[in-house]
C-alpha cells in the first residue's frame, strides 16, 4: 500500500510539473486529449503503487509519463490517420504556448512515422534531456541501441533518413535472411527477424505495426522481390525485371528489422538511388 505521505506529495508534484508532462505526452501522441489522458493515467498509477519521488522528481515524472505514452502509442490500431494540426485559435493559452514551442506541425507528422521506441528515445533524450541509461529499460534496449534509436529518429526529423546504416554488412545479412524466409514461406523466421515494435511504412504512412502484422503484410511482395542496394544499403526491389514499381528499404538495429519502407509512389521513387547486388 502506498504511504499517506507519498500519496499526499503527488498532487503538488504533478501540478508543479504538469506543463512539462503534458508537453512530453503531446509530442509522443500528437493529441492534446490523449496527452491529458496519459498524464492522468500516470498519476493514477503512481498513486496506486506509492512510488516515492527520487532526487530529480521532474525527470522521474517525465520518464513515467513517457512510459505510459509509449504503451498508448503501441496500442494504436495500424493504419491510424496521422494527427491533424490543432486549431491554435481554439486552444487555451497553455496549448497555444505548447504549439508555438513545438515549432512545426510537420515535425509531429514525421514523428508519427517513427516506431514507438524511436519516438520515445527521441522525445525523452533529444527534447527533454533524459539520459539514454534511463530510457533504455523503457524500450527494452541496451543504452547503445537506445542512442541509435534516438539518432535514427533525429535523422528522419532532419530529412536525412537516406543516410547509410551504421553496419551495412549486418543489414545485408538480415535482408538476405528476410528474403529467404519470405521465399520459403517461413512465417516464424520472418517474425523472428523483425523487432517487436517494427513498423511498415508505405510512402511515409504507417500501415502496420508489430512483428506479426508487418510480416503478414509484406511477405508476399518480399517473396517476389530481388536484392538491390537502396541508397547504398541492402534492400529489395519488385518486380525483378524492368523498372521497379516498388522498393523495400529496411532499417536494421541490433540484428533486427525495426522498419520497412515500401516506396511505390513515383515522386518518392525518383528520390531513391538503386543499384543491383548479388542474388
Amino acid at each position: 500500500m502506498p504511504s499517506q505521505e507519498t500519496v499526499a506529495a503527488l498532487p503538488a508534484l504533478f501540478e508543479e510539473h504538469r506543463p512539462q508532462l503534458r508537453a512530453v505526452a503531446y509530442r509522443m501522441l500528437g493529441s492534446f486529449a490523449e496527452a491529458d489522458e496519459a498524464v492522468q493515467e500516470t498519476r493514477r498509477r503512481l498513486e496506486r503503487t506509492g512510488a516515492a519521488p527520487v532526487a530529480d522528481p521532474g525527470r522521474w515524472l517525465v520518464t513515467a509519463v513517457g512510459r505510459v505514452s509509449l504503451e498508448m502509442l503501441r496500442a494504436r490500431p495500424p493504419g491510424r490517420e496521422p494527427p491533424t494540426a490543432p486549431d491554435a485559435e481554439a486552444a487555451d493559452p497553455e496549448e497555444r504556448g505548447l504549439l508555438a514551442d513545438t515549432a512545426d506541425h510537420a515535425v509531429l507528422q514525421v514523428l508519427d512515422t517513427l516506431t514507438p521506441a524511436e519516438r520515445l528515445a527521441f522525445v525523452l533524450h533529444d527534447l527533454f534531456s533524459v539520459p539514454v541509461d534511463e530510457i533504455a529499460p523503457l524500450v527494452e534496449r541496451t543504452p547503445a541501441a537506445t542512442r541509435q534509436l534516438a539518432a535514427r529518429a533525429r535523422r528522419r526529423t532532419e530529412g536525412l533518413d537516406d543516410l547509410p546504416e551504421p553496419d551495412p554488412e549486418q543489414q545485408r545479412q538480415v535482408v538476405a535472411a528476410f528474403l529467404a524466409a519470405a521465399r520459403s514461406g517461413d512465417a516464424e523466421a520472418l517474425e523472428a527477424l523483425l523487432d517487436p515494435d517494427a513498423v511498415l511504412r508505405t510512402d511515409e504512412t504507417t500501415t502496420a505495426h508489430g512483428a506479426r502484422p508487418v510480416a503478414r503484410t509484406v511477405a508476399e511482395r518480399a517473396a517476389a522481390a530481388t536484392p538491390a542496394l537502396v541508397n547504398g544499403v541492402a534492400g529489395l526491389v519488385w518486380p525483378a525485371e524492368g523498372s521497379p514499381r516498388t522498393v523495400l528499404a529496411f532499417t536494421v538495429l541490433d540484428g533486427r528489422i525495426t522498419a520497412i519502407d515500401v516506396i511505390a509512389d513515383e515522386p518518392h521513387l525518383a528520390r531513391v538511388h538503386l543499384s543491383p547486388t548479388g542474388p
